[in-house]
């Protein structure tokens, strides 16, 4: 397996990923060869690109604990010729005297130390750029199915249809709005429950095609003829990009396809293949402008709850934490006093022009601080949409950030291991990078680049 694509930023971004290992570091034989490098990480790129052995792969392949790693290196060593397997006890006796590759297991941080080691590897091998996007519709069903498993799940339906920003502003963009509905056909994408269709054959829809891949549509479909509306809703089961519609095209394409960030879990990308095939010349997808934004927030107690907090764990240094703990991107609720800056649109979507590459992006920002304080903790992000045809007389719209009504989507918080101390006033700049990730398209790694500091996040 290749480790990048060549980009000098991606070696840039390993060593920095791994510049608290080689703190300590010393030499390193490599496990095929008789190669001595300066560090761990340093052998385990040259395995991955001179070897083709991704150590990181196999650990996750073999699910190996702290002794089978062990057994894993010591197999190695005395057998290059065959990597596997190395299931004997015998190979719990090391081949080298302090071998490195073994310290972190010998030192008792093992989980710490090399989850942290693969976490660099694929964060950063996978936010280079590249010329084939790894896109929804290239996933086969059984590849797609824990997606589609967790929305046949009663529990998530009914907190999005408690989600009364949502699902009220779906409703009054379509009650309000009735000519645009009026005898034309609708597709629905990723129905779910059907509250979308109803919505939609209330305002006056001719016909509305349902379409959703999980469980959920089984209900759908009783929840569609106790409201007799199955003389206008037709639902089918399947994911988009697998089916055929009963119609060549569809005068309005809605759909509720907002993730975490807005882009995680890549619904977009469903509802552009749709627009692409099925939406005739004219027609409209809906909503039709999101965008995503970035503030500033400074929160001493969530920073010592979420960060400080390893350094004293009942008596004991678990720091090494942090850094696995900060790459994990969280979505929670951010206090609204809590912010320290104004917020600023980061990147705008058109979905009835956007292409699937621009959902890829990076964008400089810059973030004017309102507030005097010893530090920033966090960066969020949150995401408005709008309901913008220029025909429409009542126009919707409604934003997930901090100062508005909670939505179950809340925010998507980015922590920063080392606060920066800023005044008001001064302007705080970065540059953001949005990618997907290529092993689950489904998830997102987002690269903040900040004051001289570079950090990738995960949102899966």
């Amino acid at each position: 397996p290749e480790l990048s694509d060549g980009d000098d930023d991606d070696l840039d971004d390993d060593e920095e990923q791994w510049q608290w290992m080689e703190e300590d570091s010393q030499p390193v034989t490599c496990l095929f060869c008789d190669r001595v490098m300066s560090s761990v990480p340093a052998v385990l790129q040259h395995c991955t690109a001179d070897h083709q052995v991704n150590l990181v792969d196999l650990i996750r392949k073999h699910n190996l604990d702290d002794y089978g790693y062990i057994k894993m290196i010591n197999f190695i060593r005395s057998s290059v010729t065959a990597p596997l397997p190395w299931e004997s006890e015998h190979f719990l006796q090391p081949v080298l005297q302090d071998d490195p590759l073994l310290q972190t297991v010998k030192l008792g941080s093992f989980w710490c130390s090399f989850r942290l080691l693969a976490q660099g590897l694929v964060l950063n091998t996978e936010t280079g750029r590249s010329g084939n996007l790894g896109t929804v519709a290239e996933l086969r069903e059984d590849e797609d199915e824990a997606y589609f498993s967790s929305y046949g799940h009663y529990g998530i339906h009914e907190e999005m249809l408690k989600d009364k920003v949502r699902t009220e502003s779906y409703r009054n963009f379509m009650y309000q709005n009735p000519e645009v509905f009026r005898d034309k056909v609708v597709l629905d994408v990723g129905c779910g429950t059907g509250i979308l269709s109803m919505f939609a054959a209330r305002a006056g829809a001719k016909k509305v095609i349902a379409v959703d891949q999980s469980e959920i549509i089984y209900q759908a479909m009783d929840i569609v003829r106790s409201n007799q509306l199955e003389d206008k809703i037709t639902l089918i089961k399947g994911r988009i990009e697998d089916i055929n519609l009963p119609v060549e095209k569809v005068d309005i394409i809605i759909s509720e396809w907002m993730g975490y960030f807005l882009l995680f879990e890549s619904m977009l990308d469903s509802v552009l293949y749709a627009r692409d095939l099925y939406l005739a010349d004219g027609g409209s997808v809906y909503p039709d402008l999101c965008n995503i934004s970035l503030v500033a927030v400074g929160d001493t107690q969530k920073h010592q709850d979420r960060i400080a907090f390893w350094d004293d764990v009942y008596g004991f240094n678990m720091a090494c934490m942090k850094k696995a703990v900060v790459p994990e991107a969280m979505v929670e609720v951010v206090k609204a006093d809590t912010i320290i800056s104004d917020s600023t649109v980061i990147q705008t979507f058109n979905c009835n022009t956007v292409c699937l590459s621009e959902l890829e992006f990076t964008s400089d920002f810059c973030l004017k601080i309102t507030d005097t304080t010893n530090c920033t903790h966090w960066l969020i992000m949150f995401f408005s949409y709008f309901f913008l045809f220029h025909l429409l007389l009542h126009q919707v719209m409604f934003s997930t950030g901090p100062q508005v009504t909670k939505t179950h989507w809340k925010q998507t918080v980015f922590l920063l291991e080392r606060p920066i101390y800023v005044k008001a006033g001064e302007e705080l700049l970065g540059k953001i990078t949005v990618r997907k990730n290529k092993k689950d398209p489904r998830s997102l790694l987002v690269t903040l680049d900040l004051q001289d500091r570079k950090q990738t996040y995960s949102l899966q």
